[in-house]
């Protein structure tokens, strides 16, 4: 038997057992058995929740996603596995693929990304954040000397961090309340910050914490002519953005970053596919190793769930969740 694993209602998701699929070889299909999935906690808080707003249900759909929101779903992005049925050339292969909890995939290959052999399996689960990072570094590429501030260090603002960080940058510093990430972030050689001790006169702030007073701030140490990058989803949230103050006599500028498209100015010349095979290359930093902060076995995803999308110590340390198959 296969398992799935499904959201059948908000804040209750639970295992299906369903007969095993096979390849269909001649077709091209390939079988990918998964041997780790992981939590994207902003998103999956969401769809676990139900507050992904009718309006974006379709732009926000995975790309194998079984279901329609609000519910049952069958959700999840951060697959690896190996193929074992498919063409010979890649029975063995080890692969990521934007795939949601499942014990076994049938897919093509062309949504699958070979995991280069000196990437860690567990690690390349990383490669979403990873993407998501990058795309967000080239919607305001920062430039030689910049001076940047992340608010929010989670998987995406620390992804996003550590891509920075080779970048020549003045300075790089990441706004974070909790003390233990702060702690983690100074362990890989970043400066991490309360946010209320942040430097000001930046040039560009990515904003990735997901909350209100995150964008407050973002907008309050932004220098003249700054921009603040939003790279959170706030779901069907509406948060109040303090432009009342010195928003335009300062002349700020605020730009969506969303890893559904390359972003503006690359998108010409890369593909979806070239910037996830870009991702999985940057995670040969072992730096990276540090986001997987917890482990379990696949049968816990729903207390996973549960704890994640909660006030609790898990949902507070929680930067990369890794199940195990």
């Amino acid at each position: 038997m296969a398992f799935q694993y499904w959201t059948e209602t908000a804040g209750h998701g639970a295992w299906r057992e369903v007969p095993e699929p096979h390849a269909d070889v001649s077709a091209g299909q390939l079988r990918v058995r998964t041997t780790a999935t992981a939590v994207s906690r902003g998103t999956e808080t969401l769809v676990h929740t139900g507050k992904v707003p009718a309006a974006v249900g379709t732009l926000m759909k995975a790309p194998h996603q079984l279901g329609e929101f609000t519910f049952p779903v069958s959700y999840g992005y951060l697959g690896v596995g190996e193929v074992d049925e498919g063409p010979q050339e890649w029975l063995g292969a080890r692969v990521f693929g934007l795939l949601p909890h499942h014990s076994h995939h049938i897919v093509s290959a062309a949504d699958l990304q070979r995991i280069p052999d000196d990437v860690p399996h567990h690690r390349a689960l990383l490669a979403g954040a990873v993407e998501t990072g990058l795309n967000i570094l080239w919607q305001e590429p920062p430039r030689l000397a910049d001076r940047v501030a992340i608010i929010g260090a989670g998987m995406i603002g620390t992804a996003a961090a550590l891509l920075a960080s080779g970048m020549g940058l003045d300075r790089l510093e990441v706004l974070e309340t909790n003390e233990d990430r702060r702690e983690l972030l100074a362990g890989l050689g970043l400066t991490a910050v309360h946010p209320e001790q942040a430097a000001g006169d930046c040039d560009i702030v990515i904003h990735t914490s997901g909350s209100e007073p995150g964008l407050a701030r973002a907008l309050e140490i932004a220098g003249d002519d700054g921009t603040v990058v939003e790279a959170s989803w706030f779901g069907s949230q509406a948060p109040r953005v303090p432009l009342g103050a010195d928003f335009h006599a300062r002349r700020l500028k605020i730009v969506a970053s969303q890893v559904g498209q390359v972003a503006e100015g690359r998108r010409a010349r890369r593909t979806r596919a070239e910037r996830l095979q870009t991702a999985l290359r940057l995670l040969r930093d072992e730096r990276f190793e540090a986001l997987l902060t917890g482990q379990s076995p696949r049968e816990e995803l729903p207390a996973v769930m549960d704890q994640i999308t909660s006030d609790t110590e898990l949902a507070r340390t929680t930067l990369c969740h890794v199940l195990t198959y």
